[in-house]
């Protein structure tokens, strides 16, 4: 301890890492002991609710501790190698190889090898095959885990799904078994969990995979959200988060069914909360961590069709001075009356595509008229800068569809200029990330565009995206392109990950720590390409996620795929039911 304390007055923000926050939940070891890791740093992980729940859920199991560990900042990580101090949790700062079971928030792909910085941190073994009785168990869940695939060499288990059932089942369990295998094999019963040691796939001559041996895992999932365990407070950090304040999740999943986006399909059905559970948890958060904003979570806020009840609600049960945040407003369904509620410098809003063509590939069901009600709204609030997201690359895309983003920049300035209200100059951010292909999505056949075609696209930007008042930004492509491979990756990427680790990679995520030549040669000296993973997938061909049932199923995927070629709107779930799969679950039916 000695040591330790002289290392903390040595590094970056030292409040990183010794625990003992206002509101930290109060444990103590048990007969299971459990760590929640997540692999980022501690301001990213503090803002995320689904570690909060699933600690919640193990705490509330008789007989089991759940504590938190971040992945520490590499001055940090290197001063604890060097003086052979083990990685350890927050809570009771006990070694991470002492506890029972690890579980990792999956949240983005470029995290893979920043969870192998941490068990080497920690003196565990990175491969599951290498660790015995001694070793805790290595459980991962969280979106990526949807395709675990990639990272499965490292993993004991995965939750696929919602966590508050499955993860208190597996507490459970781990109570009443005494050895990891009679663990597994048992825990291959529960809802969502998937055993990598019990699931292989084979392959042909040619690298393609022809099956899967083993169980099919059906996706998890907590249909009764209104009753489902949600803490009653939240950790206050010792360093300022993310997203410092208060969260409430209003609702679980998305009526939209945008064809790019994995969360719309990985998230179905829409689950919600009533305006009284809300208005209790939000409550009972403000008091007891003292945060002057809230934050009403989901994946489009906007579409809670009792968000003017909620707010009202809200307003007339907080303390005065709380603020309220909506963070997903669409400008397709953009009210002044809770936009004005919940006032702030800027708004962001995500045409995603610069024509009606496009966004009907997409399923992006806005139209124009929708983007200049909305602006003219939010100027007539007062407010002078606009976010705009966009896509680059989406299937069928042109030139013509670039030019489309500049003609509704142009578009708003135009209805920005006959407001009589604006006191200041109109500033427009716009940012365009790269279209991945994800798993479980209509676009999970699709290639992932090349380096060349990208800059081409690029060109286009430069040319037609550029003028006075905007600012234009892009995410680089090589960054857009290992996201690709690991989020359509088999296991074989599992060894390129842990050559790119063995070469320094960590915190890829972040720019200053992307070594785009170290994956390169990781690719490289494992025979691995990554053109395999980037190209377009033929309908009959075995994906690597094949043994996954999330509820939605492969051949609507399919035929939504083809009604993007058609540039055919399907619409969302609140215009009626589609027959995704999920039928026999779905809350709106």
């Amino acid at each position: 301890m000695k040591t330790l304390d002289e290392i903390l007055l040595e590094v970056e923000r030292p409040s990183r890492y010794i625990g003992g926050e206002f509101g930290e939940p109060s444990i103590k070891k048990e007969k299971f002991n459990y760590c929640i890791c997540f692999p980022d740093v501690y301001e990213v992980a503090m803002s995320n609710l689904g570690i909060r729940i699933v600690q919640e859920v193990i705490n509330q199991v008789d007989g089991a501790m759940a504590d938190r560990c971040f992945a520490p900042w590499p001055d940090f990580g290197s001063r604890l190698k060097e003086n052979k101090i083990p990685l350890y949790s927050l809570g009771l700062r006990i070694p991470l190889k002492e506890f029972d079971m690890l579980g990792f928030s999956l949240q983005y792909e470029l995290s893979y090898t920043t969870i192998l910085y941490m068990l080497d941190l920690a003196g565990i073994p990175l491969l599951a095959k290498d660790r015995g009785e001694e070793y805790p168990l290595i459980q991962g869940g969280g979106p990526c885990a949807v395709n675990p695939e990639p990272i499965a060499d490292f993993f004991d288990l995965f939750v696929i799904g919602d966590g508050e059932d499955s993860m208190r089942e597996l507490a459970e369990l781990k109570l009443k078994t005494k050895t990891k295998r009679e663990f597994l094999e048992k825990a291959t019963e529960i809802k969502g969990v998937y055993v990598p040691s019990l699931t292989h796939p084979e392959y042909d001559e040619k690298g393609n995979i022809v099956k899967f041996v083993g169980k099919k895992v059906e996706k998890a999932f907590c249909l009764d959200l209104e009753n489902a365990v949600f803490p009653k407070t939240q950790t206050v950090g010792n360093a300022e988060a993310v997203h410092d304040r208060a969260v409430i999740e209003v609702m679980r999943g998305c009526y939209r069914g945008c064809r790019f986006c994995q969360a719309g399909f990985i998230y179905r059905p829409v689950r919600k909360k009533s305006v009284k559970t809300l208005t209790e948890q939000a409550c009972s958060l403000v008091r007891t961590t003292g945060f002057d904003s809230l934050s009403l979570n989901s994946l489009s806020t906007s579409d809670y069709k009792d968000l003017r009840e909620l707010i009202t609600s809200l307003k007339e049960n907080l303390p005065e001075n709380t603020s309220v945040s909506l963070p997903s407003l669409r400008i397709d369904s953009f009210d002044e009356f809770y936009a004005k509620e919940a006032r702030k410098n800027s708004l962001t809003f995500a045409p995603e595509a610069g024509t009606q063509r496009l966004r009907n590939v997409i399923n992006k069901d806005i139209s124009e008229e929708d983007i200049v009600s909305g602006a003219k709204k939010a100027f007539e609030l007062g407010y002078s800068l606009i976010k705009l997201y966009f896509m680059m690359g989406l299937p069928t895309e042109t030139e013509e569809d670039i030019k489309g983003i500049r003609r509704i920049i142009e578009t708003i300035k135009g209805v920005y200029s006959e407001n009589p209200k604006r006191l200041r100059g109109l500033r427009i951010n716009v940012s365009l990330s790269t279209f991945i292909p994800k798993p479980f999505t209509p676009f999970q056949w699709e290639e992932f565009i090349s380096e060349e075609t990208n800059k081409q696209k690029l060109e286009q930007v430069k040319t037609h995206l550029f003028a006075k008042g905007t600012t234009v930004s892009w995410n680089d492509y090589c960054v857009s392109e290992l996201e690709t491979v690991l989020a359509r990756g088999d296991r074989r990427v599992a060894k390129v990950i842990l050559s790119a680790y063995n070469q320094g990679c960590i915190f890829d995520s972040w720019g200053e720590f992307f070594y785009k030549d170290k994956w390169n040669l990781a690719f490289e000296e494992n025979g691995v390409s990554k053109e395999d993973y980037k190209r377009a997938i033929k309908k009959g061909d075995i994906l690597p996620w094949e043994f996954i049932d999330i509820g939605v199923s492969k051949n609507f995927l399919y035929k939504e795929k083809e009604r993007a070629y058609g540039e055919k709107v399907t619409g969302g779930c609140h215009t009626g039911c589609k027959g995704c799969g999920l039928e026999g679950r779905c809350t709106l039916l």
